[in-house]
């Protein structure tokens, strides 16, 4: 091949990429030896004697496999667990999807007339407490709170 390293120099600089990632059109290499300046070569570049090849990446096909067979509970048995369970999962994270949950539902109780205020701020303070395990927890509770009141 002729000398068109000066070519393939500028060329990168145009392109605005790296010296090995610039392509040039073996069938016009006489066109372009005989650019000389950034002129020609952007002239040259426009119609496509000269490219700039596309970047290598890194394949997101075996993360996206790993991932799948971990949404099933598969790869993450004991060998594969780093942290202990309170890091894994923390159980700050947990109490809060907990009391998140329970308070959307007493909300929705309340909102809909199923319980007064008095049993709904009754039921909240107990939930601030941590006196139920679940939202099924917690109606089951009320249930027995509802029977006692009347």
């Amino acid at each position: 091949m002729s000398d068109v390293f000066s070519q393939k120099r500028i060329a990168a600089s145009i392109l605005k990429c790296g010296v090995n990632r610039v392509w040039f059109d073996p069938a016009r290499i006489s066109d372009i030896e005989n650019a000389i300046s950034r002129e020609d070569l952007r002239g040259l570049t426009s119609d496509g004697a000269i490219k700039a090849r596309q970047k290598k990446g890194v394949s997101r096909g075996r993360a996206r496999a790993r991932i799948a067979k971990r949404s099933y509970g598969h790869r993450k048995g004991p060998g594969k667990r780093k942290g202990a369970a309170g890091a894994r999962n923390p159980s700050k994270t947990a109490w809060i999807q907990k009391i998140r949950a329970i308070r959307k539902v007493l909300v929705a109780l309340r909102d809909a007339g199923t319980i007064d205020r008095h049993m709904y701020r009754l039921v909240y303070r107990k939930a601030a407490g941590g006196q139920f395990r679940s939202v099924a927890h917690m109606k089951a509770q009320m249930e027995i709170l509802a029977g006692r009141m009347k």
